[in-house]
């Protein structure tokens, strides 16, 4: 699980949300993020950009636990429903598996406020040759 601590550490996104990785297994991440001042909307919850972005990383890390090491994980598409504000934080982004494959990985992810989900997100991942921009 190297390779995803490694990957993670090259997104300057998540330093710039504070976030950090939890669990890592396969088909399966969690990160975790405060809600910082920075990240908040003008009602002071956590802003919908700070939970699309820990869902889907935390998405396209679980799809890169499946893929070959000479592979690295892009987003084609991704869906988010939002379901409840984030109101006190931090956030947990659970990042799974739904089907694995060799040009298409379809994901999923939870995002949680506490025991309260604020968020759904579904998409597709696609592997890339490593080094791919």
């Amino acid at each position: 699980m190297k390779r995803i601590h490694d990957s993670f550490d090259r997104q300057s996104m998540m330093t710039t949300l504070g976030a950090t990785l939890g669990k890592i297994a396969d088909g399966h991440v969690e990160i975790h993020a405060p809600i910082l001042p920075s990240s908040q909307q003008q009602h002071g919850y956590g802003h919908a950009a700070l939970t699309f972005a820990i869902g889907d990383s935390a998405a396209g890390y679980a799809a890169l636990t499946t893929m070959a090491p000479d592979q690295e994980v892009l987003t084609a598409e991704m869906k988010i429903n939002l379901l409840s504000p984030a109101a006190k934080g931090p956030l947990r982004a659970v990042g799974r598996v739904i089907k694995p494959g060799k040009r298409l990985v379809v994901v999923q992810a939870e995002v949680f406020d506490g025991q309260t989900q604020v968020a759904l997100l579904q998409g597709t991942m696609v592997p890339v040759g490593n080094g791919t921009r």
